[in-house]
């Protein structure tokens, strides 16, 4: 489904081929073989994407863990019709369904800091208070004397990963038993916090109480664990897949990053080669009739072919009973536009095909106005959206060459019979 949506409206080109069920899983094949490369070149290694992976990861299993307890626990969370009136009645804006979920959010909410607090009491938590000056001072010298200029007043998070020497980003603050939490992962937790809303830290006291947030996920982490949360498959599943996301990602990043600027004399080259994609693109105006399933369809079209009014064919056939006239153009239909663009204002096409929502579905469609695209002549003020196209087009045959060095690399064995019957037009 992905694939049938143009990338990018501005540049889809009518003559793209439409996705096929062999084209999309070719890519899928070049994209895992890409994600499968990068994991032998360590890129997991990466500080930037095993502390995403990380977060991404400790996210997910208090989320899990929370839903759990949550769900152990429904009977405490219940609102009663008295708390419900009670709640109406000091806030008269809210209806029966919104003060009821109000109360049980706020029960939820306290149902989990009391989890938490027997958490923190059972981790047997020692605090290294000897070593709070040393971290005031390492604080104060990120956010007043950087090493490279910031151009913002607070601190960054890179510069918790490239300014602190190794000795001061593992200074332990804090001991549990289920581990530690050093400078790193406090000044970490610092920098989560939004900007306006970070406090001053200039006070044992104040790196006690940034010590406290700082330790909330860790310690949900342990608990989490201990309980064997991490091994859910759904889970493993889930971290994997975004370990798969962002190796991809970086992957295809650093192939994007050997594409060559091309020269002026190239850009007015390229230009005067492709002058149809950089002028006015063409443009409908059209009015819908969305239907639910091809029967439907047909019906609509019989009726309007016998004469009846177009707005009470949509009230009667649309999913959406109230609409209006609006324009698309090319890349804003995809495969689907020389369908519509064969079509003469004041006619009325279909049954045909659209994207509708994230899917696709039956329409009837009337054309009320056709403007052909415009042609423009180069100057200088277009070269960066010449230049973006070009380099547009390189980094994408860099990656297309690189997908195809893999393809050797990594064998692979397509079952064409199982691929022939499916139709991308016609996903359930």
């Amino acid at each position: 489904m992905t694939e049938l949506h143009p990338y990018d409206e501005e540049a889809y080109d009518e003559d793209s081929k439409p996705a096929d069920a062999q084209t999309v899983l070719m890519k899928m094949i070049a994209e895992k073989a890409m994600i499968m490369e990068a994991r032998k070149q360590t890129y997991l290694e990466d500080e930037t994407i095993s502390s995403s992976i990380k977060r991404y990861r400790e996210t997910r299993l208090v989320n899990l863990l929370a839903q759990r307890y949550v769900e152990q626990n429904r009977d405490k969370m219940i609102a009663r019709e008295d708390e419900i009136k009670q709640r109406m009645q000091a806030d008269p804006k809210l209806d029966h369904a919104q003060a009821k979920a109000e109360i049980e959010r706020a029960k939820a909410g306290k149902l989990l800091d009391g989890y938490y607090a027997q958490i923190h009491t059972k981790s047997r938590l020692k605090k290294l208070d000897q070593y709070f000056p040393r971290a005031i001072e390492i604080f104060q010298k990120l956010m007043r004397q950087p090493k490279e200029p910031r151009n913002v007043p607070w601190m960054q998070t890179s510069q918790v990963r490239d300014e602190l020497a190794p000795s001061e980003k593992n200074m332990v603050l804090a001991q549990y038993s289920g581990g530690k939490i050093t400078l790193e992962d406090w000044l970490e937790a610092y920098c989560d916090i939004v900007p306006p809303r970070r406090p001053a830290i200039d006070t044992p006291q104040a790196v006690d109480e940034m010590l406290e947030r700082a330790l909330r996920m860790p310690l949900l982490v342990w608990e989490a664990t201990s309980l064997g949360l991490d091994k859910d498959p759904e889970l493993v599943k889930q971290i994997t897949d975004y370990e798969d996301r962002r190796l991809l990602g970086e992957a295809t990043l650093a192939k994007h990053k050997e594409a060559k600027e091309p020269t002026s004399e190239e850009v007015v080259a390229y230009f005067n080669k492709n002058k149809g994609a950089f002028g006015t693109s063409k443009q409908l105006e059209i009015d819908l009739v969305w239907c639910e399933d091809l029967a439907t369809a047909r019906k609509a079209k019989a009726e309007l072919d016998a004469g009846k009014d177009f707005e009470a064919v949509r009230e009667q056939y649309s999913l959406e009973k109230k609409g209006k006239a609006f324009h698309t153009q090319p890349g804003s239909e995809g495969l689907f536009w020389k369908d519509l663009w064969a079509g003469e204002p004041g006619s009325i096409l279909g049954p045909l095909k659209g994207f509708y929502g994230r899917g696709i579905k039956w329409r009837i469609v009337k054309i009320l106005q056709k403007t052909p695209g415009q042609g423009k002549e180069y100057s200088s003020d277009m070269e960066p959206q010449v230049k973006g196209r070009m380099m547009d087009e390189r980094r994408k045959e860099l990656v297309a060459q690189y997908n195809n060095e893999l393809l050797k690399k990594y064998p692979f064995q397509i079952y064409p019979d199982r691929i022939n019957s499916l139709d991308p037009l016609n996903i359930p």
